[in-house]
């Protein structure tokens, strides 16, 4: 099936467009939302543009639009990136796990404009799930916190095995959703099988407000490490 991919960048929407390929299906579009604000309903936020280098980095062609937040205004932006490919695609890939919220918004959109809604990662483990991440290689790091136990020290943190069960510890003890998929904590992929280029972040900066408890990874430089070959 020939499919767009709604690609924020995470850890998600990765691990369910690699599923996609390994699936057999051929990808044609990654298609991504860039909120002009935090707060967004749908949507990532922030590092939204790395998503250029991440398509660049895997050689997968990408559309792109700006949207302002708000959940009409997300559909109608979501709309806009889709219906002029919507010719060459049979469906979408979605990364949604839990979200019954999103999952139905756009399920119902792809009903509207006639597209299959392919969600590889649907009810999945959580855990399960960031296992697998790790199994493949895949590297994750965390962009954004908004929980309570999720400090300044997790922002830009690589999630490798040992980082994984202090997550998960956390994510019991503070009744965290271990997807993050609730907003909690965001992430950005940097490399993986996929990937024909790794991502290197150059120049970065750490966003903190003391009083709420939330910040942000800001990426202001990366640069394409090309891989060698597979042998």
């Amino acid at each position: 099936m020939k499919l767009g991919c709604l690609f924020s960048g995470g850890k998600d929407s990765t691990l369910a467009l690699f599923r996609a390929l390994q699936a057999g299906h051929e990808v044609r579009w990654l298609l991504s939302l860039f909120p002009e604000k935090p707060g967004a309903w749908m949507w990532h936020w922030p590092n939204a543009e790395i998503c250029l280098k991440q398509a660049e980095a895997m050689g997968i062609e990408i559309r792109a639009e700006k949207t302002e937040v708000g959940e009409n205004e997300e559909l109608k932006a979501l709309e806009k990136l889709v219906r002029p490919v919507s010719s060459e695609i049979q469906g979408l890939v979605t990364g949604a796990i839990a979200s019954r919220y999103q999952y139905e918004r756009i399920q119902a959109f792809c009903q509207r404009i006639g597209l299959e809604l392919y969600a590889p990662l649907w009810q999945q483990s959580p855990e399960l799930l960031w296992q697998e991440l790790l199994d493949l290689g895949f590297a994750v790091i965390i962009t954004s916190v908004s929980a309570e136990g999720l400090g300044k020290e997790w922002l830009g943190r690589i999630i490798d095995r040992e980082a994984l069960e202090e997550l998960k510890g956390l994510c019991r003890k503070r009744s965290i959703h271990l997807s993050g998929e609730g907003g909690e904590f965001e992430t950005l992929v940097l490399d993986g099988p996929i990937f024909k280029k790794a991502l290197i972040i150059q120049k970065a900066e750490i966003e903190w407000d003391e009083r709420s408890r939330t910040g942000n990874y800001l990426i202001k430089k990366v640069s394409l490490k090309p891989k060698p070959p597979l042998k």
